[in-house]
């Protein structure tokens, strides 16, 4: 029997992780298509800060409160649903809802717990792979051999991207804050990692490899990083934006892209309608959980903090020190 009521974390108002507070709410009762999941851990991403802030509103028709993946148990299922059953471990890619003890997911986003991998493990995946694959391999088109540049490498998505792109054959470099992200980053496959704050990233992706370039550049960054990518890329380049953590408004000198035959694009993942999410699960569970279960793409987790300590949480995650992810934990971590 499932409980009338659960225990969630609300934003009551815009501001700094202090907004953050325990409140009680109705569980939810899944709708078409959709299971209800007994939610073990929560990861924390971004978009939870920018919600935060005031700057990242739900969509219409989404749960206010924050959390876009988890990981946990279903136990309950609504109607048309039918791939899991009660009792099945899964991860989830949700719209919202997940700091909390009980989340409605759409089973075409939902997927089996990857082998070997811990609930709080599992939570840390699908923001964070939803995204490095469509931005990495369906927009940026990354093929086997080339370059890629990941900024922010030791990020959440940055350890996510240089795993998935190493798995698959690419040569990655990355920009990171710290000597201590130059030896993570080069330990997950880096080729070459870039401490931003020595040394000039255009320079160096020249350098390494031999005046090509990047064949396609991540950026989260944003700032005067865009007009450095342009720079940095090689011909016939693909810049992918997907924050921009210092600036999205700057002035660029286009004459370049053009010359160079460049792609700038971008994308933000929670927009994406119901059946491009459902596409990109299908080819996430037959390309990236192969990989987990071989042992070649392991979650990095910088730290886990109890579903009551979400300030603690969004504290971390502010830090820019943090390496990999931050989780937060509702109930025992194994399945």
């Amino acid at each position: 029997m499932l409980p009338e009521t659960m225990t969630v974390i609300e934003a009551a108002e815009s501001g700094g992780p202090e907004v953050l507070a325990l409140a009680t709410r109705p569980v939810p009762t899944p709708g078409a298509g959709e299971v209800l999941i007994a939610v073990k851990a929560a990861g924390i991403n971004r978009p939870d800060v920018l919600q935060r802030q005031g700057l990242y509103p739900p969509p219409k028709g989404a749960s206010d409160l924050l959390g876009l993946e988890v990981a946990g148990t279903v136990v309950a299922r609504g109607e048309a649903a039918t791939r899991f059953k009660e009792g099945d471990a899964v991860c989830a890619l949700v719209n919202g809802g997940g700091y909390a003890e009980f989340a409605v997911a759409p089973e075409a986003t939902t997927l089996p717990l990857p082998q070997g991998l811990s609930f709080t493990e599992a939570a840390s995946l699908p923001e964070t792979v939803f995204t490095v694959w469509h931005n990495l391999f369906e927009r940026g088109g990354l093929m086997p051999g080339e370059w890629l540049l990941v900024h922010g490498g030791a990020s959440g998505i940055g350890t996510t991207a240089i795993q998935m792109a190493s798995a698959l054959g690419a040569r990655v470099l990355a920009t990171v804050g710290s000597e201590a992200k130059v030896k993570d980053c080069g330990a997950l496959g880096a080729v070459r990692a870039i401490n931003y704050h020595e040394e000039d990233f255009v320079e160096i992706v020249r350098e390494v490899t031999q005046g090509h370039g990047a064949d396609v550049i991540l950026d989260m960054v944003g700032g005067d990083y865009i007009e450095r990518n342009l720079r940095a890329a090689a011909l016939e380049g693909r810049i992918v934006q997907i924050a921009f953590l210092t600036g999205s408004k700057v002035e660029i000198d286009l004459m370049r892209l053009m010359m160079r035959r460049l792609t700038l694009t971008g994308s933000t993942l929670r927009a994406q309608t119901p059946e491009v999410k459902a596409r990109m699960a299908k080819a996430i569970e037959q390309r990236i959980w192969p990989l987990i279960a071989e042992g070649r793409l392991k979650p990095v987790i910088d730290s886990s903090f109890n579903l009551r300590d979400a300030i603690g949480a969004h504290r971390r995650i502010d830090d820019l020190d943090h390496i990999g992810k931050i989780v937060l934990v509702v109930g025992s971590s194994r399945p």
